[in-house]
């Protein structure tokens, strides 16, 4: 009866581990076969408790405490770094390239910008730019080459349709495969991260590192929590992480050396935010 149980109980969590890292933005082979990805692995978001910042809209920043191991040993190395930060470049005023729809949802406390400039409605390709703000002026940070969702943007997105959503969510939660590189943000280092080796092997590291997007998740937890409080249509499990070289299911990816600067960078107090889009709809 016990052995009954317990099996019952592990074919559930495993299905639930496997729907969560598909969401994130890797669709694995295309024979999935429903087994358990080793350790179990992530890629969903959300917690237990607390409030949700969906497509197009934002919340007060900030965190509210940490779960799990925020500190480890070193790991395996990552990726290589594929694209140099640029030079710091004064922008005064507005940011550019944020229409007055997006740029009114930025909170009035936020310092730090995450700009993920999509190519096109309908294109994977896209550029992360981190802007810190003094005063009235922007000031642009450092700059990657980026993936978005593999069909492109959606300002309606749900589960299933490839499409990274179009909006701006705060970023309160990061974690990773590897160790802390020094986070600010509360890191939840675990295996459980980890993507599963049945995936092809350019995915294996996409997990090294990662940032919670606010998106249908509650901000506290850390990234691997599987919690969807607008429901499971909605999507979620919305990341910034390591890239593989093509478009996601839905998460941004940048070079290990964009995502070890940006974990390094985010502070709490600075309230970070990602505003997010094609270029057309974040023009608007």
């Amino acid at each position: 009866m016990h052995n009954a149980l317990r099996a019952t109980i592990a074919t559930a969590v495993a299905g639930t581990l496997l729907t969560v890292l598909t969401a994130c933005g890797h669709d694995g082979p295309a024979h999935h076969t429903g087994q358990a990805p080793g350790a179990g692995h992530t890629s969903d978001a959300g917690g237990t408790s607390g409030t949700s910042n969906t497509s197009g809209a934002t919340g007060a920043s900030g965190t509210s405490g940490t779960t799990g191991a925020r500190r480890g040993e070193a790991g395996a190395k990552g990726t290589p770094a594929t694209a140099p930060a640029t030079a710091p470049d004064a922008v005064p005023g507005q940011l550019p390239g944020i229409g007055g729809r997006l740029r009114h949802r930025i909170p009035a406390d936020s310092r730090q910008v995450v700009a993920v400039y999509g190519s096109g409605r309908d294109s994977a390709d896209s550029t992360v730019v981190l802007y810190t703000r003094q005063g009235a002026t922007w000031t642009r940070v450092h700059s990657w080459p980026a993936h978005n969702g593999k069909e492109g943007w959606t300002a309606d997105h749900h589960e299933g349709d490839k499409r990274s959503p179009v909006g701006v969510f705060t970023l309160t939660d990061a974690g990773g495969v590897l160790a802390d590189p020094g986070a600010r943000l509360p890191y939840t280092r675990s295996a459980s991260f980890a993507a599963p080796r049945w995936w092809d092997r350019s995915h294996w590291h996409d997990f090294d590192y990662v940032i919670a997007i606010d998106y249908n998740r509650v901000k506290g937890s850390p990234p691997d929590d599987p919690t969807r409080p607008d429901g499971e249509s909605k999507g979620g499990g919305i990341w910034l992480h390591m890239d593989h070289g093509s478009g996601t299911s839905g998460c941004v990816s940048l070079s290990e050396e964009g995502m070890r600067s940006l974990l390094r960078t985010l502070d709490p107090d600075r309230h970070p935010v990602v505003v997010m889009g094609d270029k057309a709809s974040l023009a608007a």
